[in-house]
C-alpha cells in the first residue's frame, strides 16, 4: 500500500486463520452515511467475506454502524455491499471459488489518494491447526532469535 492510503479497517486475524495466496483491490458501493462512517474509522470486517450473486460479487457480513448524526437516510449496518472489479479479475475470482474451493477474505479497507474508499482482497484457503502451530513457532523463533542478537551485540 502507499502513504497515501488511510487504513479504516484492518482484518489481522485473516493471515492467522487462512494462507492468502494473491491479493487485489476493488471498489466498494457505498451509500453516503457508510462513507461518513468510514471516514470516521468506526467499521469491522472481521467476520466479513466475498460471496457471488447473480454473476456479481458482494461483500457479505461486514459491520459498517449507523451514522448517529443521520435522522431519516441511515443504512443497514451489515447489508451486502457491491464490489466492483474488472470483468477479468471478476472471472478469475468467480472461477476460483467455484472450482477449487478458496475463500474471499477482506484484509482491509481504506481511502487512496483520490479519497475513494477501496477494499484489499485475499484469494484465501484455510490453514489447519497444525499450520497455525507451526507459524506461531516460527514467530517466536525469530523474536528470540532477534532478542538474543541484541543481548549479545552482534
Amino acid at each position: 500500500m502507499r502513504s497515501a492510503d488511510r487504513f479504516v479497517a484492518q482484518n489481522r486475524r485473516a493471515r492467522h486463520d487462512y494462507v492468502i495466496e494473491d491479493t487485489l483491490e476493488a471498489g466498494l458501493v457505498l451509500q453516503g452515511t457508510e462513507v461518513k462512517v468510514l471516514r470516521k474509522g468506526q467499521a469491522s470486517i472481521a467476520e466479513a467475506y466475498a460471496d457471488e450473486s447473480g454473476g456479481e460479487l458482494f461483500l457479505v457480513n461486514a459491520n459498517i454502524p449507523e451514522y448517529s448524526s443521520s435522522a431519516h437516510f441511515n443504512h443497514e449496518p451489515r447489508r451486502p455491499r457491491k464490489l466492483l472489479l474488472h470483468r477479468k479479475e471478476m472471472n478469475r475470482l468467480l472461477g476460483a471459488i467455484r472450482r477449487e474451493g478458496v475463500t474471499v477474505v477482506p484484509l482491509s479497507i481504506y481511502f487512496n489518494e483520490r479519497g475513494r474508499a477501496k477494499i484489499a482482497l485475499g484469494l484465501a484457503r484455510g490453514k489447519r491447526k497444525a499450520d497455525k502451530r507451526e507459524a506461531e513457532k516460527a514467530r517466536d523463533w525469530q523474536r528470540s532469535r532477534a532478542r538474543i542478537m541484541r543481548e549479545h551485540g552482534a
